[in-house]
């Protein structure tokens, strides 16, 4: 006896919307309202029930009419942030140009939605916006000599480095919040106590002199350093 079929729900732009009806409800105002839930109130708030209630008198049941599962209202969600992002029509002289400000935009548009960071990993990116945003990318590296198959490795890489980065941060200051490391005080005073524990430790001499005196680079400034050493890694095997 074999197992049984499993038939997994079709994905989101492979379904037509639904024609309108009177009461005027389509995908783009739902998507709208979920993206409002999910900056207010997290992804744990993000529930049928929230949205529904954000626009009006509706029902779960009338959303699933047009988004069909809560993994295609993920996906219209990704796919309607990403269109926020400023595309060129042709790529331009400088590729490295290009793809930094590509890289840039993106990360605003992260933090303008720290929920996209969490999504993005766990759906497959087929949003027309998302395909035509990666399209643009493997159009700036062929061009610049390399193969479709490097070039969808390079991108990868660029997008990691945005999407993890956004993903880390926001868990940061999640946890700042939850612990309380916002506040600038109890922030020094955590800092404080590490460098204690480091001091008596004896074998982090190092360690123990950053804490002392914490410095370095803004989170958009570490970006920016590994995001420039991505790029130069993509040169030199473009030569």
């Amino acid at each position: 006896m074999g197992g049984e079929e499993t038939n997994p729900v079709p994905l989101i732009w492979t379904q037509p919307p639904p024609p309108p009806r009177r009461r005027a409800l389509d995908r783009e105002k739902i998507v709208a309202a979920a993206i409002r839930v999910a900056g207010e109130a997290g992804l744990d708030g993000l529930t049928m029930k929230a949205v529904a209630a954000h626009l009006g008198p509706y029902s779960p049941m009338a959303l699933y009419r047009h988004v069909l599962s809560k993994e295609g209202l993920f996906d219209l969600m990704l796919d309607a942030a990403t269109a926020e992002i400023p595309l060129p029509g042709d790529p331009g002289e400088d590729w490295r140009a290009d793809l930094r400000t590509l890289a840039l935009e993106t990360r605003r548009m992260t933090a303008r939605h720290p929920w996209f960071a969490v999504l993005v990993h766990a759906r497959p990116p087929a949003g027309p916006h998302m395909m035509r945003r990666l399209e643009f990318m493997l159009t700036v590296l062929v061009q610049r000599g390399a193969t479709v198959g490097d070039a969808m490795t390079y991108a990868a890489l660029i997008d990691r480095h945005v999407f993890g980065s956004a993903l880390q941060e926001s868990e940061e200051a999640r946890l700042e919040r939850r612990y309380g490391l916002d506040d600038e005080a109890r922030l020094y005073a955590a800092i404080a106590t590490l460098h204690e524990l480091a001091a008596a430790d004896g074998r982090l001499p190092r360690l123990t002199s950053w804490l002392a005196h914490p410095a370095g680079p803004t989170p958009e400034e570490r970006f920016a350093i590994g995001l420039d050493f991505i790029l130069d890694g993509i040169a030199g095997r473009l030569l």
